[in-house]
C-alpha cells in the first residue's frame, strides 16, 4: 500500500480546497516545491500533485511546477486539465512518472484505448465521484454517469490504475468513504489509488487492514490531514509499509 501525499497548486501556490470548491480554499504554501521536500524528507517516494488551475480550464497550467518536484527524486503522479494527447506527452517530458486522466476520459472511451495501447502504465483515469455519480471539469459539473460504470469502462480498455476520489469527504476530515471504495475494488480488477476524507491515523491504520483482502488496492491518496498535522506522514509511511508497496 503506498501513500501520496497531495500537493494542489492553483496560481503557483499550495492550497486545498474544500469538496473541490474553488472559493472554498486554504493556502498552506506559496512554493509547492516546499512541502514536496518535507514528503521526501518523511520517506516519501510518490507524490499525487493536482493542477487545480487545469481542472477548472482545460489546459494544464502548472506542469513546471511538477518538473520541479520530480527533480527532487520523486514519483510524480500529476492531473488537472489533461485532454488531449499531445498534453500528456508534455507532462512526461516534464518528468512526471504518471498522468492523470479524468473528464477526457468520461467524454470518450476512444481516448481512454488510445493513451492506454500508447503509455501503457505511465497513464490512469482519475474518476471524482458525488453521491456515486462522476463530477468533471474540476468537479463543477455531476454527470448521470455511475462511477462503477465507468471504472469498468476504464479497466476494459486497458488502463491500469484508477484515482478513485470520494467529493463529498474530500477536504472534509471527517473520514473516507470506506464502503464505496470497497465498491470500487471489487467492481474492477486493476489497481485502484483511493483518495478523499483521510483524517487521522487511525484510517491509514484501517486501509492497511483492508488492503489484504483487496489486491487491487494499490495505495491512499493523503492531503489536507498532512497540512494540518493531524496525521505524521512518516507515521503513515510506516503503517503502509507493513503491507508492502503495489
Amino acid at each position: 500500500m503506498t501513500i501520496l501525499p497531495a500537493i494542489d497548486i492553483k496560481k503557483g501556490r499550495c492550497v486545498r480546497l474544500l469538496q473541490g470548491l474553488a472559493d472554498m480554499e486554504t493556502e498552506y504554501f506559496e512554493d509547492p516545491v516546499e512541502p514536496a521536500k518535507e514528503f521526501l524528507a518523511a520517506g516519501a517516494e510518490w507524490v499525487h500533485v493536482v493542477d487545480l488551475d487545469g481542472a477548472f480550464t482545460g489546459k494544464p497550467a502548472n506542469t513546471e511546477a511538477a518538473r520541479k518536484i520530480a527533480e527532487l527524486g520523486m514519483k510524480v503522479e500529476f492531473g488537472g486539465g489533461i485532454r488531449e494527447m499531445d498534453d500528456i506527452r508534455n507532462v512526461l517530458k516534464a518528468g512526471v512518472t504518471r498522468v492523470v486522466v479524468g473528464t477526457r476520459a468520461c467524454e470518450s472511451l476512444d481516448f481512454v484505448k488510445a493513451m492506454a495501447q500508447e503509455f501503457g502504465p505511465q497513464v490512469a483515469v482519475g474518476i471524482d465521484a458525488r453521491a456515486g455519480k462522476v463530477a468533471v471539469h474540476g468537479w463543477v459539473d455531476t454527470t448521470d454517469m455511475p462511477a462503477i460504470d465507468l471504472a469498468q469502462q476504464v479497466a476494459a480498455a486497458g488502463i491500469q490504475t484508477i484515482i478513485y476520489t470520494d467529493i463529498m469527504t474530500d477536504g472534509m476530515m471527517r473520514g473516507p468513504n470506506f464502503e464505496g471504495m470497497k465498491e470500487m475494488w471489487t467492481a474492477v480488477d486493476c489497481d485502484v489509488i483511493a483518495s478523499g476524507g483521510v483524517a487521522d491515523l487511525h484510517d491509514v491504520v484501517h486501509y492497511a487492514d483492508l488492503a489484504p483482502r483487496f489486491p487491487n488496492f494499490s495505495g491512499v491518496i493523503i492531503g489536507k490531514a498532512i497540512y494540518e498535522k493531524a496525521i505524521d506522514l512518516k507515521q503513515a509511511l510506516s503503517i503502509a509499509s507493513r503491507v508492502g508497496k503495489a
